[in-house]
């Protein structure tokens, strides 16, 4: 079986590539250039050195992609678009779903490999066009919510070669193998892009101009640059002298209103999730008309996932509706949806 294997250039992606050798499987590793900038920290062509660093100690081919044009076209220019309308987009689920399992795997599925690989922290389960997407062994380094828009037919062409470790294995093993990148930090930035704020990145199309920050007495406490580089329940950038939170924006006059943590009008029990992606859509109406208890995210590092009901709408929405009040629910964020430890799918706060 050939497998292409997505190299993100970090551990758990050469992991991954020196797992799927010693299971016999014929491996190629491919680099995906998607973004060259000398403006910012870009790392692309540091991290093209590492990937021909680790080809060549598992003595495996590399090939090279150029996929700048899409993920301009599909993720760069979208994110503009959706903050120019006040939406707050996740970069890391437009990526897997947009480039990683479709532009990637189409030029795969091209060149006759059988299946792609990555180092992504999540399981796979099912054949026969019956797949699952469960979460990975680690709870806290799980990645299933940033892969909820997969479907079937990328999850039955997908291999994680990670998932029954954890990143402390997978760490172990590069050193064990003496992988050349055993020891390279994990990443935190913006997917593909580099070491860049995603707040300097925005001010490329977004100058900035000072507008009011308003308390909930219609105070003002400060001046903020732009409304597009927040999100509600957002903290950072606010610049305070005291610990505040973002609970409205007002879109029409750009003014942003703070509230302490606990404050109620940062609480709510329920959503509404547009737009909804079932991973297996045969599911969905058996757990609809079941009234199941499932669990939720309303974001990534929402550890464990929260108990919920759904209910479907007329127009293709679901109601969600929690247990306890979740805090700062924000609109056009994903809410992904979980039955156990499989993910069932997301959809687009409303």
């Amino acid at each position: 079986m050939k497998v292409l294997v997505g190299l993100s250039w970090w551990v758990d992606s050469a992991v991954s590539a020196a797992l799927l050798l010693e299971q016999w499987y014929e491996v190629v590793w491919w680099f995906m250039k998607n973004y060259v900038s000398e403006k910012w920290n870009c790392t692309t062509f540091k991290d093209a050195e590492e990937a021909i660093k680790v080809a060549k100690f598992l003595w495996i081919e590399l090939l090279s992609f150029d996929l700048q044009k899409e993920y301009q076209e599909r993720i760069i220019d979208y994110i503009f678009e959706w903050y120019s309308r006040w939406i707050t987009p996740n970069p890391d689920v437009l990526c897997n779903s947009l480039i990683k399992f479709d532009v990637f795997l189409n030029k795969a599925i091209e060149k006759w490999f059988d299946y792609i690989a990555t180092g992504h922290y999540a399981r796979i389960e099912g054949k026969d066009w019956a797949f699952s997407l469960l979460q990975w062994v680690d709870s806290w380094k799980d990645q299933s919510y940033f892969l909820s828009w997969l479907n079937q037919y990328q999850l039955s062409k997908s291999i994680f070669p990670l998932w029954w470790m954890t990143k402390q294995q997978v760490r172990e093993k590069a050193k064990e193998i003496w992988l050349p990148n055993a020891e390279r930090k994990d990443s935190q930035w913006l997917c593909f892009i580099g070491n860049v704020p995603i707040r300097n990145f925005l001010m490329q199309k977004f100058p900035e101009k000072q507008w009011d920050i308003l308390d909930l007495n219609w105070k003002k406490v400060w001046t903020h640059k732009w409304a597009y580089f927040y999100t509600i329940g957002q903290k950072q950038w606010l610049w305070l002298n005291f610990k505040a939170y973002v609970y409205r924006i007002d879109i029409e006059n750009n003014i942003l209103y703070v509230t302490d943590k606990d404050a109620e009008e940062l609480k709510t029990r329920e959503l509404i999730a547009k737009d909804w992606h079932w991973i297996n859509p045969n599911k969905w109406r058996d757990l609809l008309q079941s009234k199941k208890k499932l669990s939720g995210k309303i974001r990534y590092r929402q550890i464990p996932a929260v108990s919920c009901e759904i209910e479907s709408n007329w127009d293709n929405s679901l109601r969600v509706v929690f247990d306890n009040e979740q805090r700062a629910v924000a609109p056009w964020q994903v809410f992904v949806l979980y039955d156990g430890d499989e993910c069932l799918g997301n959809w687009m706060i409303g």
